[in-house]
């Protein structure tokens, strides 16, 4: 059950996104030069009574893995351009004595970059990074971090601001940002990896630690399981991840049992007509109309066809046609993106936006449109509800069960959902660990102001505070899985 005191004053929109669907909006709450106004440790701070509970006291982190925070989050780079990012995570795993794979993934990077645009462009690759570490007898635990950035020009004014320009892999030129919490979850993998090999007596099994690319685009995952993942090294037993949260305040984690993160599928509509004078529409066929009543019609997939106790979004995020007032044009163009869980819902939504759009077409009495599923859609995130509880019953027990609190499943996407959908069926679980300064949080709270969203420009995480606990919450994790 949600508890009102820590979580439910802010929307529980997640901000996770794509991670395939972050909420957007702007704050006015600034950002201080450290990412963080409370202390890291010291008596546990009460916060404003508008606030509604107690920030927990959190053991700083080494110091050696801040300085890293940082020097992640100035030098950012793009999906399946991690060149640097991945050879400092595998250098950190073999000083740890881990068996290291790296470059996971190249041939189906180069294939799809060929594939998509036709050439693969400088410094693209296949980043993926695997480490193995075999301590006797038991079961074998995944734990994975994502790498990637996002092209977003940094606005937080810290003295540790990105100021990286870059081209994606498609060879679009774009400012670049960890603005999605990657860098925080970095370090925290990182910061785990290291606890569980100085508690090596604690725990007996195979642990398999890997930094995956492009998660931003959804394509990672695919690259690292295509390239062998789950047949050249040992197969999991379970899956473990952790995303940051921009609406939960640090020092807590956050969770959903069950249904997580949602189906991200995109849908292309060109809807054609015939172009004319705007002063004669009776001589034309005008696809802004055919276009306009496709874009209505969408909304009784969910209003009419999903069941009430299901959750779905039809949402026509683009809608382009004509260049001047008097013209009607030959042809109009949807971009819709399509946000299910259950896999019989996203095909009712997907067969039904192709027949609302042919049928709203020759209603008019327009040509058929063309109606185009991307294949590269983003699977909806599950955790495995006995994996999750028993994840949470331990984090709880080392955070405290005021710091541990179950909350609804969102309509972002995360494509760490592809290692649980393989033949295996691996148990999964992706959790949230608070990245809001609590002193941030209780301000927000009592002016009712907006907090940074993931993906914003302002995005500053409290980092000293956020990557601690997400170490002491996956540790504490895998080691109870690891002696289930």
């Amino acid at each position: 059950m949600l508890r009102p005191a820590l979580i439910s004053a802010l929307a529980l929109t997640t901000v996770l996104a794509g991670c395939g669907g972050a909420n957007e909006a702007a704050s006015k709450v600034k950002n201080d030069t450290s990412g963080s106004n409370t202390s890291v440790t010291g008596e546990a701070a009460v916060l404003p009574a508008a606030a509604g509970f107690t920030a927990r006291e959190v053991a700083p982190a080494d110091t050696d893995l801040l300085e890293l925070y940082r020097k992640l989050h100035s030098a950012p780079e793009l999906s399946f351009k991690e060149a640097e990012t991945s050879n400092i995570l595998a250098q950190e795993l073999q000083a740890l004595g881990f068996e290291v794979t790296t470059g996971l993934g190249e041939a189906w990077v180069t294939e799809k970059a060929m594939h998509d645009i036709g050439e693969v462009k400088p410094g693209v690759g296949g980043y993926g990074v695997v480490g193995v570490l075999r301590n006797g007898d038991g079961p074998t635990v995944l734990i994975r971090t994502d790498m990637d950035a996002l092209p977003v020009p940094e606005q937080t004014g810290l003295p540790y601001a990105s100021t990286v320009r870059a081209e994606t892999w498609t060879g679009v030129e774009s400012p670049v940002m960890h603005a999605c919490g990657h860098d925080v979850h970095m370090t925290a993998w990182l910061g785990t990896a290291r606890t569980l090999v100085a508690r090596k007596s604690e725990w007996k099994g195979t642990l398999i630690m890997i930094a995956q690319p492009a998660e931003e685009i959804g394509l990672g995952a695919r690259a690292m399981l295509e390239d062998g993942l789950f047949s050249r090294f040992p197969t999991p037993d379970y899956n473990l991840a952790l995303h940051v949260a921009a609406d939960v305040p640090s020092g807590s984690v956050a969770y959903a049992s069950g249904w997580a993160m949602a189906n991200v599928d995109s849908v292309d509509i060109t809807v054609h007509g015939k172009g004319g004078h705007g002063a004669y529409p009776q001589t034309t066929v005008d696809p802004i109309l055919v276009g306009a009543h496709i874009v209505t019609a969408l909304q009784s997939l969910v209003s009419r066809n999903t069941n009430p106790l299901d959750s779905a979004v039809v949402t026509v995020g683009s809608f382009k046609a004509g260049a001047k007032h008097n013209i009607i044009p030959d042809e109009a163009t949807l971009l819709v993106t399509v946000r299910s869980y259950d896999d019989a819902t996203r095909k009712m939504l997907l067969d039904g936006i192709e027949r609302i759009a042919k049928g709203q077409a020759e209603a008019f009495g327009a040509p058929e449109p063309d109606v185009t599923v991307e294949s590269d859609y983003t699977p909806a995130t599950y955790n495995d509800p006995a994996m999750t509880a028993e994840a949470m019953s331990a984090i709880r027990k080392v955070l405290g069960d005021a710091y541990v609190d179950e909350r609804k499943p969102v309509m972002g996407g995360e494509d760490f959902s592809n290692y649980a959908r393989t033949d295996a069926k691996i148990p999964s679980l992706l959790f949230w660990v608070g990245g809001v300064a609590p002193q941030k949080y209780a301000e927000a709270k009592a002016s009712g102001e907006s907090l940074p969203s993931l993906h914003s420009s302002t995005f500053a995480p409290d980092y000293e505070r956020s990557i601690p606990t997400g170490i002491e919450a996956m540790s504490s994790a895998a080691i109870a899985l690891f002696n289930d």
